[in-house]
């Protein structure tokens, strides 16, 4: 059974898109701990981040780099935090958080945004990355 994640790569389920390559797809959360809160995720569908291959694991983590990179320039943040738990979604991916204090790492604390935020907040994102992405 597909996750979720593969029907938003697929387009079956609709997303706040921010990056795209041949193997990776990042798309704004739509229950965000920060404004700008990202997840990263590999198109091939594995369950557990360990049991990546050796080259996905490791390019999914300078996609993630590159995505947290344009999102600090469109976020106004202190830093960007990374998380991968992957208890929630059987499909890896790595939660890029915006921080301005250590309650937005919570999972308990959420904001929300209204949809014409969100877009706007994905479509500045995408640019910075399409711009910069190699």
């Amino acid at each position: 059974m597909m996750s979720i994640f593969t029907k938003i790569i697929s387009g079956e389920i609709p997303s706040y898109k921010v990056a795209e390559t041949d193997d990776f797809y990042a798309f704004l959360d739509i229950n965000p701990n920060a404004p700008g809160h990202t997840l990263c995720v590999p198109k091939v569908e594995v369950n557990k981040l360990f049991d990546l291959e050796e080259d996905i694991y490791t390019r999914l983590m300078q996609f993630s780099r590159q995505v947290a990179l344009c999102l600090r320039e469109e976020v106004t943040c202190k830093r960007i935090g990374m998380s991968v738990i992957g208890l929630e979604v059987p499909h890896v991916h790595v939660h890029l958080i915006p921080l301005r204090d250590m309650e937005d790492m919570r999972f308990n604390n959420k904001v929300t945004l209204e949809n014409t935020e969100m877009q706007e907040l994905a479509d500045k994102i995408q640019e910075r990355f399409n711009n910069s992405y190699k």
